[in-house]
């Protein structure tokens, strides 16, 4: 089943269940899911999709930050709430263990030496790892690894 598919199935069930809240964030989702497919003329597939979900949950945890600065729990609460459904979707996560292998595996193939090559290891760990790390993490820890 693809992606879009069981979002639509989850927004079918949510409406028979009468869940208001996650109904609303389902079709938040689907929403900016179409909205990228009129603007670009296409059917996303379910790598395209996963990166509409990855960019929504990178602004939820932008809105805590900066919620949480202004004091507005009531704000936090709904983008925690959001955000827990949007990872929902999401593949499982990737390990230290793993994320680390698989950064040494991108510099040993590119055969990086500096930070000059980070964009070329970044290019690889972005395919290999879609939606299954933060890749602010992952480009912290390329660059301690090679100026270091």
């Amino acid at each position: 089943m693809s992606l879009k598919a069981r979002l639509q199935d989850d927004i079918k069930s949510a409406m028979r269940a009468g869940e208001k809240e996650r109904l609303v964030t389902l079709r938040l989702i689907s929403a900016a899911i179409k909205q990228r497919e009129v603007d670009e003329r296409i059917e996303l597939d379910d790598a395209q999709t996963l990166a509409v979900i990855e960019k929504m949950v990178k602004q939820r945890r932008e809105s805590i930050t900066q919620f949480e600065a202004g004091g507005r729990a009531d704000l936090v609460a709904k983008e925690n709430a959001e955000l827990s459904l949007l990872t929902g979707y999401l593949p499982a996560q990737l390990s230290e263990a793993e994320l680390d292998a698989m950064i040494a595996g991108a510099i040993a193939a590119t055969s990086a030496a500096s930070i000059k090559d980070m964009g070329k290891v970044m290019g690889i760990i972005k395919t290999q790892a879609a939606g299954r790390v933060d890749m602010g993490v992952v480009g912290a820890r390329i660059k301690a690894r090679l100026s270091g």
